[in-house]
């Protein structure tokens, strides 16, 4: 054995890091698993039935489902051409993108509340929209649509740019290479940034709350069900939301793609 792989092997820094990062996985783990032991699975389960319940699950999928769609729709486009134009104000219009993701959600909600309520374009268009399925989609949108952006920024910009340079040498449209070429190679990057959207929209409270609080989707059930009748009553809303959570996360693990969100 060498004196280098010696060196390693006995390393301090080998021995610590894995002691002080599984201090950090203790507090991801812990509050996880109590919030599934804390109460009786059988009466979890029977509660899951209740209309506030199911309700708030529909809420939830509806509303999220509608706003990953737009965040995909409008995303994808915006990440292309941040990832292939070169021009003034990349950088800035990169941060603007990432802005709500550093945002503090209630101030989101405010922020948006000030824009599109009824003392802003909302009153001016005699549009209503707190309260409503489409407020709750806008505030999920606002937070959830840059991890479409930059994930898929950042699969785009993997993709060979020798691949859409022999697309367009055969013949082949700028739509065409994007369609064909450059779309399948960063799929995979896409889908992990829309899945990881979704899951940020199902979850999102703080600038729904704010901007539409009807129709109650889960995070808003939870934290309402916690105000008027304690933390026992939320359990089987937030079991809900966990397992809403937990797919996305083995969606994303699925996909097998490591990506970046944080602008360069």
């Amino acid at each position: 054995m060498s004196r280098v792989s010696t060196a390693r092997e006995f390393s301090p820094w080998g021995t610590a890091a894995p002691l002080l990062g599984g201090l950090l996985l203790v507090l991801y783990t812990v509050p996880v698993a109590w919030l599934l032991v804390a109460q009786p699975p059988g009466a979890v389960l029977a509660a899951l039935d209740a209309p506030f319940v199911v309700g708030a699950a529909r809420n939830t999928l509806v509303s999220a489902s509608v706003s990953t769609a737009l965040a995909t729709l409008f995303g994808v486009p915006l990440a292309y051409w941040l990832a292939r134009a070169r021009f003034r104000g990349r950088t800035l219009v990169t941060a603007v993108v990432a802005f709500p993701l550093v945002l503090p959600p209630v101030v989101s909600g405010m922020v948006l509340l000030s824009a599109v309520g009824s003392g802003g374009l909302g009153g001016l268009l005699g549009v209503e929209v707190t309260g409503t399925v489409a407020g709750v989609v806008l505030a999920q949108t606002f937070v959830a649509s840059p991890f479409v952006v930059l994930t898929a920024r950042s699969a785009f910009e993997r993709v060979d740019d020798d691949a859409e340079e022999a697309a367009r040498t055969l013949g082949a449209s700028e739509w065409g290479t994007f369609r064909r070429v450059t779309l399948p190679l960063a799929r995979r990057g896409i889908l992990a940034g829309v899945t990881l959207a979704f899951a940020r929209a199902a979850g999102e409270f703080g600038a729904t709350l704010m901007l539409a609080y009807y129709p109650r989707t889960l995070p808003v059930q939870i934290w309402a069900t916690f105000q008027g009748r304690g933390v026992d009553a939320a359990y089987p809303v937030a079991v809900v939301l966990l397992a809403l959570a937990s797919g996305a996360l083995v969606l994303i693990n699925l996909l097998g793609e490591s990506v970046s969100v944080v602008p360069e």
